[in-house]
């Protein structure tokens, strides 16, 4: 989601832990799992399961990395956190990496002392009402109570759509999504707001989902995707790549159900070739054996069998590519070439 209000703070801690940053993948490689920051909960995004084991899009690419670097998807350590945690968590050197439904932002980049790794999600800040309250756009939202999640932005965009459109609401702060959750439900406030995918995903959770809509108005962008501590560039090259082989995948033709095959039996696409290792020397430029990739993308899929398995349309949560389609498909979906 998106940006702490609390910089001060954290830009200190980000300070000290860029100092010891830069042996992270000495750290994963030594500990034998990668220590990932996932939300406390989103369907879909990053959730147990029924039998306990984590699930979700942001999850896939933190069993991608791991089994980039480890040869091992399941080596990996979910640390979940929240608005206010997850970014002290990061800068304390408490987890490697963070995949969290987090909003890359130039004070994110910059005063907090983090290197966002690319885009994983591109998304906007929503609204979902009961279809009972008989809106059908925001801006008939005159005077509502509104959950909000703290230590976010969602508070200033809030603030900054209502400003503009002349119009009143009554904050109701939340922590956590299931809490946003709970007290929506519970009449405690007639509107939430938070990232469009979330409201999906948490409407797809609900009893009666046809009871609750999502309104039309999108009121910011919102680019997810995981980041890193400053200070380690070998680090976030590991990560940066890894989702970019995921992206690349798709692309190219390269699923989890042909991957092996493909890189058995080199084909004449030399960027392919050079994707999975049997030609050129790309994992050694990052610190990784040739198969690297090949692991990454054996893990849960390309970027689309992923998308696909946690939150398409064919999920409760239904959500459409859109501008996460690749970009010859119309969408933003772009991975730097591999040579």
């Amino acid at each position: 989601m998106k940006k702490s209000v609390f910089f001060g703070v954290l830009t200190a801690a980000g300070l000290v832990a860029g100092a010891s940053a830069a042996a992270t993948l000495d750290d994963v490689k030594a500990r034998g799992t990668l220590n990932c920051g996932v939300t406390t909960g989103l369907t879909g995004f990053a959730a147990p399961d029924a039998n306990g084991e984590w699930q979700g899009f942001d999850v896939a690419v933190c069993r991608a990395v791991a089994a980039a670097i480890l040869s091992d998807p399941t080596a990996v350590e979910f640390v979940p956190t929240t608005g206010q945690t997850r970014f002290t968590a990061l800068a304390a050197g408490e987890i490697d990496m963070l995949a969290r439904n987090t909003t890359w932002t130039f004070s994110r980049d910059t005063d907090l002392k983090f290197d966002f790794t690319g885009i994983n999600y591109y998304d906007g800040q929503g609204f979902i009402v009961p279809s009972a309250l008989g809106v059908s756009s925001a801006k008939e939202l005159d005077g509502a109570t509104i959950c909000i999640q703290t230590g976010t932005t969602t508070e200033l965009n809030l603030a900054d759509y209502f400003r503009t459109n002349n119009i009143s609401y009554e904050p109701v702060p939340i922590e956590t999504n299931a809490e946003g959750q709970q007290q929506y439900l519970a009449g405690a406030c007639d509107a939430y707001t938070t990232d469009a995918s979330g409201l999906a995903a948490t409407r797809a959770s609900f009893e009666n989902p046809g009871d609750h809509i999502i309104l039309p108005e999108i009121i910011s962008k919102e680019p997810l995707g995981p980041l890193v501590r400053h200070g380690d560039s070998e680090w976030g090259d590991i990560v940066r790549w890894t989702l970019n082989a995921l992206i690349a995948a798709e692309e190219l033709g390269i699923t989890s159900a042909n991957v092996a095959e493909m890189s058995s039996a080199p084909g004449d696409n030399p960027e392919i070739n050079r994707l999975l290792g049997t030609e050129g020397d790309l994992g050694a430029m990052i610190g990784l054996d040739a198969e690297w990739a090949k692991r990454a993308i054996m893990a849960e899929g390309n970027y689309g069998e992923i998308f696909e398995k946690n939150i398409g349309e064919t999920t409760p949560i239904g959500l459409a590519r859109g501008l996460n389609a690749q970009w010859q498909d119309g969408g933003l979906l772009y991975a730097p070439p591999f040579r």
